[in-house]
């Protein structure tokens, strides 16, 4: 009944459960898991307490641009006419606008143009057009981090 009440899970060592006790289980939709071995025991325990784990989020870096020129466009809003210092940016990565050593903003990057033709991504040393989904304050100067969301879990 304590299972049922909790959603969880009875595991058993060497024993066997008393088939009133295994039926009301069954009733219930509770599992009982019973194990001769005891290292699959743990080794399932451990699995299945990972798996309830939350996912953990980390910042992976993928370059830095400097915005060189600010151009406001009818129909699009502003771009920030930009040069790759180092790695490189991609299309629909988040972006930390710094200004002056401190971060302004934290947006995403809605359009990547490289001269007039829409690009996936610019490598470090070229130039390329940017605009950020909502923020539209950028000014000369400016320091785009480009990054990226990754979930990763612990073993």
């Amino acid at each position: 009944m304590l299972a049922s009440a909790s959603n969880a899970i009875i595991v058993g060592f060497n024993v066997r459960p008393d088939p009133v006790a295994a039926e009301n289980a069954d009733r219930d939709g509770v599992d009982i898991r019973l194990y001769r071995i005891i290292y699959d025991a743990i080794e399932e325990i451990s699995t299945a307490m990972k798996g309830m784990l939350a996912p953990k989020f980390r910042d992976v870096e993928l370059g830095r641009v400097e915005v060189r020129q600010v151009y406001k466009i009818s129909n699009v809003g502003m771009v920030a006419g930009s040069y790759v210092l180092n790695g490189k940016v991609t299309r629909g990565c988040q972006v930390r606008v710094v200004r002056d050593g401190i971060i302004i903003a934290d947006d995403k990057i809605a359009g990547l143009k490289r001269f007039k033709d829409d690009a996936k991504e610019v490598a470090e040393g070229y130039e390329c057009g940017i605009s950020l989904e909502k923020f539209s304050d950028v000014k000369e100067g400016d320091i785009f981090e480009a990054y990226t969301v990754e979930e990763y879990r612990e073993d």
